[in-house]
């Protein structure tokens, strides 16, 4: 959650902008409060008043406002009925930055001559400085009444009316003063403000434009502009003007601010990190911007420093619940989910009825196990978003649906009015009625929302299959027998690293749970360490993996394992064992072996049709492209195969243990000994009481894994058979299985 800079309000025209004009003394005024004067200005009348008046004048021209208001403020107390004094002496006071001693001098020249369109707009200015706009309205309609009909007038009145929410009065009035003065940048800004509350961007588009091209060097146009062009999606125009901005005025942080917001926004969170330290380096106690660093440094992986900056915004302001929310989901992804449950319920104290709070606290409290909890939270977050269909989603994660349950009547109330949400919703929405009709058997209804949503969220990827498929064959090409025999034994010797991996949906959260479940191991989750260590040496050296690794020498082997190692010992500094259960890294197995030769791999495997159908009913967080459609799902998992059975024939025995969930199911104990013992450790019962262990879960799993051992997954794709003949063509299998 990004804190934004607003748009830059309309202002009035400043009361003491001309101040210095001989016409000041002619000018007449009227005014609402009262004030008295220091009675020390007023205890000697005996001067002439016209000396005063004119001593006065001459002090305030050369700049010498203090005395100009001594003066002033005698010659009001000589002359009694003097309207023009009391005028005078207002602007004074304000230029002195006395505004409440200003309206009473205004107010007392109203008294006295109360038709002054001069003496109302000054009043009503001041009046609108002091953040009172209800009460300057009736101030600038006088003037105008009185025969100002100026476009200053005009926008005055505009500015105040917007001020207090009457759009469209307000738009008359800037129209009006356009009418009179076209050339004048400033009132195509306001008006262009006020049209951005009435949410016509595009119109107040072309009135910022318009701005710009009659005074180029517009700072608040140009960020006004920017504000505009980022909230209709056009990310890269208002960079644009946020620059201009920017090299306009480097001192001032709006524009900073919004540069840093937008550049994030196109995923350029390095420059957005340089912008938001320029910002702070200016106001370094603006919580926002801290909020905002932290946002950036979270999306390049700097989650330490990203986590300081969160707290330094609430330290700032203890009461911001978007910080706290960040900080939240930051200890989240770096699986310290009872610390983000705190700050969760932090964020909610701050603002309970912030709905998005509820939800992202539920799948907190989901990946603690804390089913009721959970359920708790993403009913009340539904309660407060009622057309959120990710919150519905999330909901299913943690209970089952039945016949009359009133979230599926609302699910489906929602998929009724289904082109009214976007289009995320609508993949959501399928994804949760698929979910819901297997509940309750209805397996070709829900089939048919899983196929609906799968081809809307296919529709926006990109997905090259063809690169995809072509990476497991440079893979295989690359990792020869001669390869891994040459290079055999450079990495890095500790026993520490274990990797549970495969296809998604296999089992491995099982497996995971069940050997976390030991004393001495640590389930780390699906962590990207051993990838991110090899695209820093990929980086330095400009290779690209598979190729590369012909090119690595024993030392950067070496290397590349000791990182690793490092990296994740850092989780868990006693556990004799860590394990990394990131499926994707079946791709990698070869490096791993060469980088960690004494690491345990587990390559878990399930039924290929029970394995896609289960990729295909899940919405992914991230990544997976291939499974949104069922014969490029078919296809991937093919490749997989292959490169699987390249693995077996060039891995030594002994250092891939391969594990079916269907006999992990069969034969608990028998499958739990034989993967403690290839991670070389000694037996504990507690493995077999795996769905007892605490630990953060944040795979799609998270409930099964806290049950024991069920079948009723085992054959799920018979159900859905005839259904499933393009990903069975795919997979190359026989379609009368």
């Amino acid at each position: 959650m990004r804190a934004a800079c607003p748009q830059a309000a309309a202002t009035p025209l400043v009361l003491w902008r001309h101040f210095g004009n001989p016409s000041l003394v002619q000018q007449k005024t009227p005014s609402i409060a009262t004030e008295r004067f220091d009675e020390r200005l007023l205890a000697d009348d005996r001067q002439d008043f016209a000396s005063l008046f004119r001593l006065g004048i001459s002090k305030a021209r050369a700049g010498q406002l203090a005395e100009a208001a001594r003066l002033l403020g005698r010659a009001a107390a000589a002359n009694q009925r003097s309207a023009e004094v009391r005028t005078l002496l207002g602007s004074v006071l304000a230029a002195l930055g006395r505004l409440e001693a200003a309206v009473a001098s205004f107010e007392a020249a109203l008294l006295i001559d109360p038709r002054s369109p001069q003496t109302h707009t000054k009043l009503g200015n001041a009046l609108q400085i002091l953040g009172r706009s209800a009460e300057a309205i009736p101030h600038y309609e006088c003037a105008l009444a009185a025969g100002d009909e100026s476009a200053d007038a005009h926008t005055n009145l505009g500015t105040a009316l917007q001020l207090v929410g009457r759009l469209d009065d307000a738009q008359s009035h800037y129209e009006r003063a356009l009418a009179l003065d076209p050339s004048r940048a400033e009132l195509h800004n306001n008006l262009a403000v006020l049209m951005v509350r009435q949410n016509r961007p595009t119109m107040a588009l072309a009135h910022y434009a318009r701005a710009i091209v009659l005074k180029p060097d517009y700072y608040e146009a140009l960020n006004n502009l920017g504000n505009t062009l980022q909230s209709v999606g056009r990310d890269a125009d208002a960079m644009r003007q946020y620059e201009l901005a920017v090299s306009l005025r480097p001192d001032q942080t709006e524009a900073l601010i919004n540069l840093g917001n937008v550049l994030a926004a196109l995923k350029r969170p390095q420059d957005a990190i340089e912008q938001y330290k320029k910002a702070l380096g200016i106001r370094p106690g603006c919580a926002e911007v801290y909020n905002n660093l932290g946002n950036a440094l979270s999306a390049v992986g700097r989650s330490d420093e990203a986590i300081a900056q969160y707290r330094q915004a609430i330290a700032l302001r203890p009461d911001y619940g978007g910080a706290h929310n960040n900080l939240a989901t930051v200890f989240l992804a770096t699986r310290r989910a009872e610390e983000a449950v705190t700050h969760y319920q932090k964020a909610l104290a701050c603002e309970p009825d912030n709905a998005e709070f509820h939800n992202s606290l539920g799948v907190a409290l989901n990946t603690l196990g804390q089913f009721a909890q959970a359920t708790a939270a993403f009913a009340r977050a539904i309660s407060l978003a009622p057309r959120k269909v990710e919150f519905h989603l999330n909901l299913l994660s943690c209970k089952r649906v039945t016949t009359d349950d009133p979230y599926l009547i609302a699910m489906l109330e929602l998929y009724r009015d289904r082109a009214a949400v976007g289009i995320h919703s609508q993949i959501a929405l399928h994804f949760a009625l698929g979910r819901a009709f297997e509940d309750l058997g209805e397996h070709e209804r829900s089939f048919r929302h899983l196929v609906m949503g799968n081809a809307l969220k296919r529709r926006e990827l990109i997905y090259d299959e063809a690169t995809a498929l072509r990476q497991f064959e440079r893979t295989r090409a690359t990792f020869t027998s001669e390869l891994m025999s040459d290079k055999h034994g450079a990495g890095e010797p500790s026993r520490i690293p274990v990797f549970v991996l495969g296809m998604p949906r296999s089992g491995s959260t099982l497996i995971e749970q069940i050997l976390a479940s030991h004393s001495q191991v640590f389930g780390a989750g699906e962590i990207h360490e051993f990838n991110d260590a090899v695209d820093v040496i990929a980086r330095a050296n400009n290779w690209s993996y598979p190729e590369m690794v012909a090119n690595m020498s024993a030392e950067q082997l070496r290397q590349l394992g000791t990182s690793y190692v490092d990296s994740i010992r850092a989780c868990a500094p006693s556990a004799a064992r860590i394990v990394n259960k990131l499926p994707g890294n079946f791709g990698s197995i070869g490096l791993i072996h060469l980088a960690l030769p004494n690491a345990r791999i587990i390559h878990t495997t399930r039924d290929p049709l029970d394995t896609c159908l289960s990729c295909f009913s899940l919405l992914f967080a991230g990544g997976h492209a291939y499974s949104y459609d069922l014969a490029e799902l078919g296809r991937y998992y093919h490749g997989y195969h292959l490169l699987m059975q390249h693995w077996r024939a060039v891995l030594p025995p002994g250092v891939m243990l391969e594990v079916r969930y269907e006999d992990v199911v069969s034969d608990l104990e028998g499958q739990a000994r034989a993967m403690v013992t290839h991670c070389g450790l000694e037996w504990e019962e507690a493995c077999l009481a795996f769905h007892r262990t605490r630990r953060p879960v944040q795979t799609a799993s998270m409930t099964q894994v806290r049950q024991p051992i069920y079948r009723t997954s085992i054959g799920r794709w018979h159900r859905y058979k005839d259904l499933l003949q393009p990903l069975v063509q795919a997979l190359d299998l026989d379609s009368d299985r």
